[in-house]
C-alpha cells in the first residue's frame, strides 16, 4: 500500500509532518532573535544567533523544506512582525546595510540542504562542517558584502574586511549546527529525502 505522506511529497505539496517541521524551524529562527543583537564595527551589521537557526534549518530539513522555512520567516518579517534580532522587521532590514545578509539566508539554506542530502545517511562530521561553513559563512558573507557595497560608501576591501569581526562567532555557530545536525540525522534517518 503506498504511503500517502510520500505521495503528497511526490506531487510537489508538503505533507502535514513537513509543514510542522517548516513551522518549527521558522519559529526557531525567530526565537534565536530574542536574545537581541550586538552591533560591531562601522558597518552597522549586528551579531545575532539567527544565522545559527538558518544553518540548522538547511542542515536538518534539507533544501526544499529548509528554504521554505526561511522564506516563511522572512515573509513574516516583511509583513511587519518584529522577528529579527533587536525587534526589527524585514522592511527595516531591507532598507539598511544588512539587506544582503538577510537575502543571503535563502541561498545559504538551499546550498546547505542540497549538499547535506548528498552526504546522508552517514553525515560525516568533517563534510558537515565544510558544507555548513560554505553556506553559513561564505554564501551569507558574499550576499552581505554585496549589500554593504550597494547600501554604504564602503569600498570593496572595507566591505569584505567588515565581515572579519563576525568570523569567530560564525565558526562557532557552524560547529554547533554540525554537531546538532549529526545527532538529529542519527536519531531520525530519512529526514531529508534525496
Amino acid at each position: 500500500m503506498p504511503d500517502p505522506q510520500n505521495a503528497l511529497t511526490r506531487t510537489g505539496r508538503f505533507a502535514a509532518r513537513d509543514l510542522a517541521q517548516i513551522a518549527v524551524f521558522a519559529a526557531l529562527i525567530a526565537a534565536l532573535g530574542l536574545p537581541g543583537a550586538i552591533t560591531v564595527g562601522f558597518s552597522g551589521v549586528p551579531i545575532t544567533l539567527q544565522t545559527l537557526g538558518v544553518i540548522l534549518t538547511g542542515a536538518v530539513l534539507g533544501a526544499r523544506k529548509g528554504v521554505t522555512a526561511v522564506a516563511v520567516f522572512i515573509a513574516l518579517t516583511l509583513i511587519g512582525l518584529p522577528l529579527l534580532s533587536g525587534g526589527r522587521t524585514g522592511l527595516t532590514a531591507l532598507a539598511s546595510p544588512t539587506a544582503g545578509y538577510l537575502i543571503g539566508w535563502i541561498p545559504a539554506t538551499l546550498l546547505i540542504g542540497w549538499l547535506t542530502a548528498r552526504i546522508l545517511p552517514k553525515y560525516p562530521l568533517a563534510l558537515g562542517l565544510l558544507i555548513n561553513a560554505l553556506g553559513g559563512i561564505v554564501v551569507i558573507y558574499l550576499f552581505g558584502t554585496a549589500g554593504l557595497l550597494v547600501r554604504t560608501e564602503l569600498g570593496l576591501w572595507a566591505a569584505i574586511s567588515s565581515n572579519f569581526a563576525f568570523l569567530p562567532g560564525d565558526l562557532a555557530k557552524v560547529v554547533i549546527a554540525t554537531v546538532v545536525a549529526k545527532g538529529v540525522h542519527r536519531a531520525y534517518p530519512g529526514l531529508i529525502r534525496a
